[in-house]
């Protein structure tokens, strides 16, 4: 357990702070463009090649790549291992690149169909400029899973780190040094993403080049590719379902007013820095596990795995739920409000964030239980469920967006995702056993209740600071979170929350090595 909880921690470590520099870029990125049109069509923009990452590289073919390169390497070694990633990417090159093509051709020509408002025109031509990301992302997801698979967790875990500092880099060259119009910042800021791709992409290819393996164009089609061929057909189907329900709302922000789009992108972007910060991390450390488990046919393992996995990300991500809501208008006044980014953006952002974080807690829990389903290669389960979860999203969306705006599309994708995790809970608990959530009521228990205490030390720490100082969100952001930490945690410790002596062991063992 103790090696687990160093993986994660590593894995959260530098998800941390890849989302402190994704922070960092969003911040230039309201201050320098605002929530303006350009802005908005940008963001619109950057969300159909991230449609097909998560659908190529994140998604379905990592779900399905995982388990099958475990299989192969307990029974074939490395050398087995190493011919199937070669012919996974080999695969998986062509397949972007036809892909990359196409779209580059039909997005470019957007202007054949008159009649439209400018701004789907510019989003159309700066999809064209960013669908090379595409191709780098998905080979760079590939690399990074069978890193996972052999115990190497930083390479992936440091991926988007790349991203974001070219991003920074050009918003930072292009608007600050260069005081270029919104126009060519949009320029620069698409080439700061096609160049943190390309790192993205040769750093976990060089990390598995020097675990041994030599990369080869192989697009044999041998029983473990057709295997991972058959489980990605029901995933691919799954993840398309996730992903579009993601940019169909995401197409109903660009639709409403301009700017709506960009509060709607950046207030999700900033709820989910919690989910990556632990929540991923403890889903790509369990997820091999939970595969090898599975591949060893000992289920108690990993339901006690599992069981971990989910008390952890519920640990973390319950609390910071109630207090992004609970401090949504600081956070949002302190992190985005100078340059072009008023008080008036703020009123409106700072629900929508608030919004958010209510389906934070079930949005993390949600890929872990996938992946679950996913390591016994169950890839139909979670289609079904993500289908309903895309037909609640849509009509929901469709009929709120006309009375509350961008509020209601959030509304919409929370309510979608609370129904699909109850439903993916109880579904995995009837299929397999000991993954019942009996157990964890009782942890769930304690996490509300201290989570409740520390609630009511923040909210009415802001309430007293709001009215006793004019700038108080400095002091609530550095102030009240460490304060509220301290409640939560000593709540948690004097509840007696389960783990709590396998926290207290790796303590003591870090203390002991530093000495």
């Amino acid at each position: 357990m103790s090696k687990k909880l160093r993986d994660i921690g590593v894995v959260s470590f530098l998800t941390s702070v890849s989302r402190v520099l994704g922070l960092l870029r969003d911040q230039l990125a309201l201050g320098i463009l605002g929530a303006s049109g350009i802005n908005d069509a940008f963001v619109t923009a950057f969300n159909l090649p991230n449609l097909f990452r998560r659908l190529l590289g994140e998604g379905a073919l990592t779900a399905a790549f995982v388990p099958t390169m475990q299989q192969e390497l307990n029974e074939r070694g490395r050398e087995g291992a190493f011919a199937l990633v070669s012919q996974v990417v080999s695969w998986l090159a062509v397949i972007t690149g036809g892909l990359v093509a196409v779209a580059m051709a039909v997005f470019s020509q957007s202007r054949l169909l008159p009649g439209h408002d400018g701004k789907w025109y510019l989003a159309a031509d700066l999809t064209a400029v960013l669908f090379p990301y595409l191709a780098f992302v998905c080979l760079a997801a590939a690399c990074g899973a069978a890193l996972n698979v052999l115990g190497r967790f930083t390479e992936a875990a440091l991926s988007p780190v790349w991203l974001n500092l070219c991003m920074i880099a050009s918003l930072a060259g292009a608007g600050w040094l260069w005081h270029a119009g919104d126009g060519t910042v949009a320029a620069w800021l698409c080439g700061g993403v096609l160049a943190g791709g390309f790192f993205q992409m040769i750093v976990p290819a060089a990390a598995l080049m020097r675990e041994g393996w030599r990369p080869r164009f192989d697009l044999g089609r041998s029983e473990r590719v057709r295997e991972i061929a058959r489980l990605m057909a029901p995933g691919l189907f799954g993840t398309a379902i996730y992903q579009v329900n993601v940019f169909v709302s995401r197409l109903f922000a660009f639709s409403i007013e301009p700017g709506e789009a960009s509060l709607f992108f950046y207030s999700n972007r900033l709820m989910e820095l919690p989910i990556g910060v632990f929540a991923i991390a403890v889903s790509t450390v369990v997820y091999p596990l939970l595969a090898r488990h599975v591949a060893e046919k000992d289920f108690v393992a990993m339901a006690a795995d599992y069981r971990r996995g989910v008390r952890l990300i519920l640990l973390l991500n319950v609390p910071a739920a109630v207090g992004l809501a609970v401090l949504s208008t600081p956070i949002v006044r302190l992190l985005y409000e100078r340059g072009k980014f008023t008080s008036a953006d703020t009123a409106t952002m700072a629900p929508l964030l608030a919004l958010f974080a209510i389906g934070m807690p079930f949005f993390a829990v949600a890929s872990l239980m996938t992946r679950a389903f996913y390591a016994t290669k169950d890839t139909v389960t979670p289609v079904k469920l993500a289908a309903l979860s895309f037909v609640i999203n849509v009509a929901l969306g469709w009929w709120l967006k006309d009375h509350l705006g961008a509020r209601g599309l959030v509304v919409a994708s929370t309510a979608a995702v609370v129904v699909q995790t109850v439903l993916l809970q109880r579904l995995l608990g009837t299929a397999l056993p000991g993954m019942q959530f009996g157990e964890l009521w009782q942890s769930l228990g304690k996490i509300l209740l201290a989570t409740a205490v520390m609630a009511v030390v923040v909210g009415g720490g802001w309430l007293w600071l709001g009215r006793a100082l004019p700038r108080a969100e400095w002091l609530a952001v550095f102030a009240l979170i460490p304060l509220g930490m301290a409640v939560y945690g000593a709540a948690l410790w004097a509840l007696k929350i389960d783990g709590r002596d396998e926290l207290a062991a790796l303590w003591t063992r870090v203390r002991g090595a530093k000495r």
